[in-house]
């Protein structure tokens, strides 16, 4: 159902993210950023209007003040006047008298103005940003500009402003393109009261330099910022990339099982996500590992454990064909007898050790009050008569409650277990003690006895899978050897801890502590 759902979910994501690699992401949405910035190229086109409208104002104001001086100088010095403002201006002026007919030009008065630039011998350079000015038009959808010609025969007739401003009594002002496709703004207003008009024309290629300028600079920063960015990407995706590429490799190694010996890095360097990751994933191994470990141990002492009992079965069985002696038969018998209980109790316990794990796991722990349990479980022990003459007492050591979240029915099986193993160590009559004490805010649980006690350098290995360390009297095979390992597994699985030591009274005995933090109460 989970693969299913994680399908589904996979599906609906897009299919670039599904297949492109975190480097291509991240160069991709810093890239994508960049392109939004490249935009801003467009919005140069509002900034050439810009310059364009403020150019149309001065071409107005320009057309109207020389029409008034025009109107207030004589005629004589008409020409003076033409002489100065386009030289200064580097305006050409044209008037035109009642007729439409052209009487003054100021090209001819002082000279050219201003001359148009020939596009066949522009340096490459200007012909690539020329070629960049089209792309822009093109992209923006700009309409196209009429060339400026000057007319075969000049007259008002020929330029329309002219012929507009001469109906209406208005300056007007228009604007034409050069061969070099830099603007050129004529103004035409009327000159006094005797139908006389004017005309001004100007080449603003500085308007054109201006938004070359402002996009060089624009780009130039665009690129740089596009150059820094795709270094800073890389160095990031090379500090997230490689690590998890590496990481990759090692689970890939360790899920193939080729290399025993598999070091997962753990980059201890690194203190962000990554670095958690690396040494989560670590850790995972080395418990992965311990646990295969444990499993490969468990599986070679269950087969040896079972083939003692297998072979001792076999060899009574092969025997007792060959038998005809009637007590030695009996014998047989019972030693096969014997051998088939063993392995029974053998596959019972290997059974509950190997899914006690799986089972704990999923259980939902409650309040469980030790107490009442332990004294529940020592009396019926006693009804029972499981215990040989050996009484066992239960003995609070402070006061309770002793009330721990867990399993019941586990809790009572570490119990039993305990009890079980501190009886079969006690001699004839010795007393089995359970004690409980509450210390801070946890609660221990002790089984103590008054047996021979377990060797220092045994009292960690009395809790591994198939250690036996029995008194020599005791019938071969009566226990299994798990039942400690059983009872620390599940004390650990409750966040807690088994121990095994001497007894705290100077006695000699051993004497097994479990502590289990205390149930914690809600507050209202």
């Amino acid at each position: 159902m989970a693969d299913a759902q994680t399908a589904q979910s996979g599906a609906r994501r897009p299919v670039w993210t599904r297949r492109t690699s975190l480097t291509v992401r991240i160069l991709a949405v810093n890239i994508i950023a960049l392109g939004l910035l490249a935009g801003s190229l467009f919005y140069l086109d509002s900034y050439r209007k810009q310059l364009l409208d403020v150019r149309f104002k001065l071409a107005r104001a320009e057309a109207e003040i020389t029409a008034d001086g025009l109107a207030e100088t004589p005629i004589s010095g008409r020409k003076a006047l033409f002489e100065r403002v386009s030289g200064k201006q580097q305006l050409r002026l044209r008037l035109y008298n009642a007729h439409g007919v052209l009487i003054l030009d100021s090209d001819r008065v002082a000279g050219p103005a201003y001359a148009f630039s020939d596009p066949s011998r522009e340096t490459f350079l200007q012909q690539v940003a020329r070629e960049i000015d089209r792309a822009m038009n093109w992209v923006l959808g700009s309409a196209p500009v009429e060339p400026y010609r000057d007319p075969q025969t000049d007259s008002v007739e020929a330029w329309p402003e002219l012929v507009a401003a001469h109906a209406t009594g208005n300056t007007r002002v228009l604007q034409r393109s050069a061969p070099d496709e830099t603007p050129v703004i004529t103004a035409a207003a009327p000159v006094g009261v005797r139908g006389e008009m004017l005309l001004t024309t100007r080449n603003a290629r500085d308007i054109t330099q201006d938004v070359r300028d402002a996009r060089g600079t624009l780009g130039i920063v665009i690129a740089v910022t596009l150059l820094i960015s795709i270094q800073l990407s890389l160095f990031l995706a090379r500090t997230i990339v490689q690590p998890l590429r590496a990481l990759v490799r090692a689970a890939v190694r360790v899920r193939l099982g080729r290399d025993r010996e598999v070091v997962v890095p753990r980059l201890p360097e690194r203190g962000d996500e990554i670095g958690l990751l690396a040494r989560a994933l670590s850790d995972m191994t080395l418990a992965l590992r311990s646990r295969i470990d444990a499993v490969e141990a468990f599986a070679a002492d269950v087969a040896h454990e079972i083939k003692n009992p297998l072979a001792s079965l076999r060899s009574a069985v092969e025997t007792l064909e060959k038998v005809e002696n009637p007590e030695l038969r009996r014998e047989l018998i019972r030693i096969a007898a014997h051998d088939l209980r063993r392995i029974d109790r053998l596959v019972t316990e290997i059974a509950e050790a190997s899914r006690i794990d799986a089972e704990l796991s999923r259980t939902r722990f409650v309040p469980v009050d030790l107490d009442a349990l332990a004294g529940t479980l020592v009396s019926a022990r006693a009804e029972r008569g499981v215990d040989a003459g050996h009484p066992v007492r239960l003995v609070p050591l402070s006061p309770g409650p002793f009330v721990v979240p867990g399993d019941p029915a586990r809790l009572e099986r570490v119990l039993e277990n305990l009890i079980g193993n501190a009886v079969s160590f006690s001699p004839t009559g010795g007393a089995v003690e359970v004690t409980l004490e509450r210390v801070n805010d946890h609660v221990r649980l002790g089984v103590r006895d008054d047996g021979p006690g377990i060797p220092r350098e045994q009292r960690e290995k009395v809790f591994e899978r198939f250690h036996s360390l029995r008194p020599s009297e005791e019938d071969f095979g009566s226990h299994s050897g798990l039942g400690l390992a059983i009872a620390r597994t599940i004390i650990e699985a409750h966040d807690g801890t088994l121990v095994a030591t001497d007894r705290d009274d100077g006695r000699p005995g051993a004497y097994l502590i479990a502590e289990l933090p205390l149930e914690v109460e809600d507050e209202e």
